[in-house]
């Protein structure tokens, strides 16, 4: 599969296919058709109160949505641009760095994931014609005789070398952190450009080029990181998935690299300045960052490395870049059931987010900016937000006219094809799927979001052994977690309540009946 692949997908270009354009027209007359069949009946009385309970939310979050595809079409066309061009003069011009370091940790990998990870290296390497130094995390002797024998049988001709750090103690962050010591100890400092890799990502041909001389043209930008996608092994389902997460992924990267910030410096492949990443702060902080909460008292960090090297950078008002014209490609295997895999990922990817949001939020917009900030706050708004159409819609269908579980289905298949138009751009190509996953994804999403913002230590990481932080039982233990259950309950009633006395479906109390009920009279 991987070795099959057409020069053009290994390039950010929009692949037009015939059957998607077809399927594309096909959904849009079906849904023509049925707004066209769907009676106006939306300032009826009955349903006054849905509409502008759905219209003000929807204003609200699709303004916010659209301000952000518009600041990622300027930094697409406009902004990102001038930055390739000076980047390419740099390079034309024979600038070339005197080294790279690349720091990558594996965890019982498979042989064909490391070869193709490998190769892709070297061929980079090889490209680019500098010295280049692996630091390399493992955990069993297989995994360093397999690396050996890739880099000794395709790079004999240049200057590549491998330096092992075996993993003295359990976990991905003390794997991190010993590579990056070994750095430190070899000298890497200064500007060094220093990358970070996971096990299974692949580069794409020019990658490093494209990348390396951003660093020189500003001293202020201490990261990048680059556009991803995603090979998937084993579900279809999955693959769409994915690749729906990364075109969402690449369209909010453009918005917030405008402000030249990201939200995340993600493990697959990001570059790093060396100055900033060889302090003992900064190990520190990737070996054991954790945090400190009323509930749940002091607990350790264990997935997520990506966000405590974006929060380093943040507090320290780094500037980082997004290169959406390069690809890295991680490989995914599925095993087993879907839906168990799809919560687990987004029980990670949520927890990481939501372990990192409360502190970045408290650095302010000074330190942040002030659109980044607004992100930032806009993370925690969203999950409840994106339950607010849902509650009302179903409700009215039970209370007021059942003719509103038709308009729920036609507001989302209207709503999600709009957004999938510029999702189709960001994913480069047409994934019919998108209008009908989009929704589901988002609702999952934010019932995952909700769930784990009580619970933060709760950290699964299956293909890693990784399971949670907050072992431990007693009394005290299970009193949390009752705890927990009783503010998650607390907070989804209060939002259902107050669609419930919004919409008219409950009255409020009078202050004459909570005078005869309260024996006052």
């Amino acid at each position: 599969m991987i070795s099959a692949l057409r020069e053009k997908e290994w390039k950010p270009r929009f692949v037009w296919e015939l059957k998607e354009v077809f399927w594309l027209y096909l959904f849009l007359a079906f849904l023509i058709f049925a707004l066209l069949n769907t009676p106006n009946s939306i300032w009826d009385p009955e349903n006054r109160k849905l509409v502008v309970t759905i219209g003000a939310i929807g204003i609200w979050r699709y303004s916010w949505w659209l301000l952000n595809l518009i600041r990622a079409l300027i930094y697409q066309y406009v902004d990102f641009p001038r930055l390739r061009e000076k980047a390419d003069s740099l390079w034309e011009s024979g600038w070339r760095p005197p080294g790279i370091h690349i720091m990558i940790v594996t965890y019982n990998e498979d042989p064909y994931t490391t070869n193709k990870v490998f190769s892709s290296l070297i061929r980079e390497t090889r490209r680019i014609g500098v010295p280049a130094t692996v630091y390399m995390g493992t955990a069993t002797d297989w995994d360093e005789e397999e690396v050996t024998r890739i880099v000794d049988h395709y790079a004999g001709d240049i200057d590549f070398k491998v330096i092992f750090i075996r993993q003295a103690q359990p976990g991905k962050r003390r794997q991190i952190g010993g590579a990056l010591r070994a750095l430190s100890r070899n000298g890497v400092r200064g500007d060094m450009p220093v990358l970070f890799m996971d096990g299974d990502t692949i580069l794409s041909p020019g990658c490093l080029e494209k990348c390396l001389p951003l660093f020189p043209l500003n001293p202020r930008v201490d990261a990048l990181t680059v556009h991803g996608k995603a090979f998937v092994f084993g579900s279809r389902l999955f693959q769409e998935w994915y690749d729906l997460r990364f075109a969402q992924r690449n369209l909010m990267m453009h918005s917030h690299a405008l402000s030249r910030k990201v939200m995340t410096l993600t493990g697959r492949m990001s570059m790093f300045r060396a100055s900033k990443i060889v302090t003992e702060e900064f190990i520190s902080r990737i070996e054991s960052d954790h945090l400190k909460t009323w509930l749940w008292g002091k607990f350790s960090f264990l997935s997520g490395d990506d966000k405590s090297t974006w929060f380093c950078l943040l507090k320290d008002g780094s500037q980082m870049l997004y290169v959406p014209d390069t690809i890295v490609w991680t490989i995914e295997r599925i095993d087993g059931r879907l839906m168990p895999r799809i919560w687990q990922n987004l029980l990670r990817w949520s927890g990481n987010m939501l372990r990192n949001n409360g502190r970045a939020i408290a650095l302010g917009p000074q330190r942040t900016g002030a659109f980044i900030w607004w992100v930032l706050i806009d993370q925690r708004l969203s999950m409840w937000t994106s339950m607010i159409s849902p509650l009302a819609l179903i409700t009215a269908g039970f209370f007021i006219s059942p003719a509103a579980f038709y308009m729920f289905v036609i507001w989302i298949l209207v709503t999600r094809f709009m957004l999938s138009l510029a999702l189709f751009h960001f994913h480069g190509r047409i994934r019919m799927t998108f209008p009908f996953i989009l929704y589901p994804n988002q609702v999952i999403g934010a019932i995952v979001k909700i769930y784990i913002s009580f619970r933060l230590p709760l950290q699964r990481w299956s293909n890693r052994g990784i399971e949670t932080a907050a072992s431990g039982g007693g009394l005290n233990s299970r009193l949390r977690w009752l705890m927990a259950r009783y503010i998650t309950a607390l907070y989804v009633s209060l939002l259902f309540v107050f669609i419930l006395l919004y919409m008219n479906i409950l009255q409020p109390p009078t202050m004459e009946s909570l005078r005869v009920m309260l024996n006052l009279q």
